[in-house]
């Protein structure tokens, strides 16, 4: 499966934040989305995520026998770099109830404490209200829910900075563990999280998409000018 992203145009104002960004996304990769904070990672993800609607371009899914269609929203899991759980509900009656108002979405359902045995979530904290709950662990919730919906597309956006370095890494071994049959995009701004996670990197400079070349990194010359691009980003 690909995704197609086809000239991809955002403007706010006057101000043009996607100028024609393309891209193909393969399933079996962690895609890096690399740029400045403000290069427009979020206004991606959000036209994307069709909670913001592009000025142009088209977003399309071709499947294995090379039929193309419309992303839809059941294709897409979306995880923000600021979790929103419901505060007043313990994260096992989120779970139960998320897989309640799912059934028949959710392929071969599972007891909501196997689900929060693979996410790590300690059993004494599971009855606990989610507002107690600390960044960390809500984004571990936010991100379990999209990993029991299963969607083939995941965008992440920003979810790894703010943690703690045990709970990055638990992430870090779920998202590998899960690539093979999903195309899986994280948004960051921090090249070293993308070059240990990702096993692709793009930058999105200027309002387009143009892919990293992993192995020319090791290149000074070329890496400085990834990192030229994204100061000269900052100032856009």
């Amino acid at each position: 499966m690909q995704l197609i992203l086809s000239d991809l145009k955002k403007s706010f104002d006057k101000q043009e934040v996607l100028r024609g960004a393309s891209f193909t996304f393969e399933t079996g990769h962690i895609y890096g989305l690399l740029g400045r904070n403000g290069a427009g990672k979020t206004t991606l993800f959000n036209c994307l995520n069709e909670d913001l609607k592009p000025d142009g371009g088209s977003v399309m899914l071709r499947g294995g026998n090379g039929t193309e269609r419309p992303l839809a929203a059941e294709d897409l899991g979306y995880v923000l770099s600021t979790p929103i759980v419901p505060d007043f509900l313990t994260a096992r009656e989120f779970l139960k109830f998320f897989l309640e108002i799912n059934r028949g979405k959710i392929h071969k359902p599972q007891d909501p404490d196997d689900y929060l045995d693979y996410m790590q979530i300690d059993p004494a904290d599971r009855g606990k209200l989610l507002k107690d709950f600390s960044h960390g662990m809500k984004n571990k919730m936010q991100m379990l829910i999209q990993f029991v919906a299963d969607p083939p597309v995941l965008l992440l956006d920003e979810p790894l900075t703010s943690l703690d370095v045990v709970v990055a890494e638990e992430m870090k071994q779920l998202l590998r563990r899960r690539r093979a049959d999903h195309i899986t995009i994280l948004s960051t701004h921090i090249m070293e999280l993308a070059l240990d996670l990702c096993d692709e990197i793009v930058i999105l400079h200027n309002g387009v998409l143009a892919p990293v070349n992993r192995e020319q990194l090791d290149d000074a010359a070329y890496k400085d000018r990834i990192i030229a691009a994204l100061k000269e980003e900052q100032n856009v």
